[in-house]
């Protein structure tokens, strides 16, 4: 790009960038204050009620008088459990045999389903389920040493056929599960498949209504895309739905890791049914909050969140307008409150937090105060919203747009690094050049839905949910 297109670039996103890094509205004459160092500093509002803690900050703790926008990180982790062994788990594998499966991809799904029956212990249990068109099944039994014997006679014995049906895939996994599940604590189906449904349920948002009443019945559903081939947006929202996680695999040689890590994933579990609520006061506006839907009700807006596991961790995002009173006065932003099924302490949990912000007339307290950390997280996440984007434009053909949003990227990190320094935004910016070669060198068919669905999976990473994301 030449230097008028970096500048024609840099003016069309100067509105984006004020929002990351709380830039002033521009006004002629206005001369930038310097940073005076104060000694107001409010800590992030931390809260560990359960085996989940939960940590929220604002970008900025100051603002001006009026309108102006500003960003929510809510920070969450999984408590460690040193020591303590896995539980048992139910676990439902289901897989897709359909044609576009055959050959090396069914061959390492077979083994890689192999090397998970390996691992699995006698308290654990497995169904196997496999579909094309139709759907055979293998009935959940005990992995001891007989039983392990069967399960492997019978994965020898999945051959390549039919079309894809991944409604009735998952609705026979789940219904093996509920068999067994009150013995359980922790209930898993784990999908695989390359391709696009094309029989049974073709219309994802049936699939995406199916997957929610799998999980209201208990049962989470991690979802792994195999190749280039498959619906990257309906794998990730059964993921996202059914409270799992996600994986892209190119090769699907990778799939013995993807299935040990979910494994141990699930059999760590601590936390189900988790959900994150944002209760914002009147003159508070929830905007968005970046990579997750949302359900709203007037003022209150919750973000259903993954099931977690011991050491997990995830970030939410949520970009937030106030309308500040005068100069010298606090006000709430939003309330926060955390709600899940402790599963180590047995119980159901909800933690609150409350996020204030003072308003003030001096320019230099409000840049002294900007919370570096929250400054890239907001940034990291807002050109996650631009990569998604350009992923799919890059799919549809307009290479055009696709380069412009990566470009906007660019900016994103440079202004947040004046804020937070070079190094905090160092990997973001060396990972968007990658991505700029991986968009520009993808020429094939192939190569542009590989680049596409890695630059999704990217984004997913940069919103925050780096638990549920493989």
């Amino acid at each position: 790009m030449n230097r008028t297109g970096i500048f024609l670039a840099a003016a069309a996103v100067l509105a984006l960038i004020a929002l990351v890094v709380g830039l002033p509205h521009p006004r002629q004459n206005v001369v930038q204050p310097t940073p005076v160092v104060v000694n107001v500093s409010p800590a992030p509002a931390t809260v560990t009620d359960g085996s989940i803690k939960m940590s929220a900050r604002l970008s900025h703790p100051y603002v001006g008088a009026g309108r102006s926008d500003l960003f929510v990180t809510v920070d969450l982790n999984g408590v460690d459990v040193p020591g303590q062994g896995r539980s048992p788990v139910n676990l439902a594998l289901v897989i897709d045999r359909s044609g576009s499966m055959s050959g090396f991809k069914l061959q390492q799904a077979k083994m890689a389903a192999r090397q998970l029956v390996s691992q699995l212990k006698a308290t654990d249990r497995l169904a196997i389920v496999h579909y094309g068109g139709d759907v055979k099944s293998m009935d959940g039994v005990f992995c001891t040493e007989a039983n392990k014997e069967k399960l492997l006679r019978y994965i020898d014995n999945i051959w390549d056929e039919g079309g894809t049906n991944i409604g009735a895939g998952l609705t026979t996994g789940r219904d093996l599960l509920l068999a067994s599940m009150s013995e359980f604590k922790v209930n898993r189906l784990v999908l695989i498949s390359d391709g696009q449904p094309t029989e049974g349920i073709q219309d994802s948002s049936g699939i995406i209504e199916l997957t929610r009443g799998i999980r209201g019945s208990g049962i989470s559903v991690t979802s792994i895309g195999v190749g280039t081939d498959f619906n990257e947006d309906l794998m990730q929202g059964i993921a996202e739905t059914g409270g799992g996680a996600y994986a892209f695999l190119q090769d699907a040689a990778q799939l013995a890791t993807i299935f040990q890590k979910d494994l141990n994933q699930a059999a760590t579990q601590i936390a189900h049914g988790v959900s994150l609520t944002f209760d914002l006061p009147d003159g508070m506006e929830l905007q968005e909050v970046l990579g997750h839907p949302v359900t709203r009700i007037g003022n209150r807006a919750t973000v259903v969140l993954p099931d977690f596991s011991a050491g997990m961790f995830e970030r939410v995002v949520a970009r937030v307008t106030v309308n500040a009173p005068g100069a010298g006065t606090g006000f709430d932003v939003t309330a926060l409150k955390l709600d899940y099924m402790d599963l180590l302490k047995n119980t159901q949990v909800s933690s609150a937090a409350k996020l204030a912000a003072m308003t003030t007339d001096k320019a230099d307290v409000i840049w002294a105060n900007r919370d570096k950390d929250a400054t890239v997280y907001a940034a990291r996440a807002q050109s996650a919203v631009n990569t998604q984007a350009a992923a799919e434009a890059l799919k549809n053909g307009d290479r055009q747009r696709a380069q412009k949003l990566m470009q906007e990227n660019v900016f994103f990190f440079e202004e947040a690094a004046k804020v937070a320094g070079e190094g905090a935004v160092a990997q973001d910016k060396a990972e968007q050049r990658e991505w700029n070669d991986n968009f520009a060198n993808a020429r094939t068919e192939d190569e542009v839905q590989a680049a596409s669905k890695g630059a999704k999976r990217k984004a997913r990473l940069d919103f925050g949910l780096s638990g549920s994301t493989y």
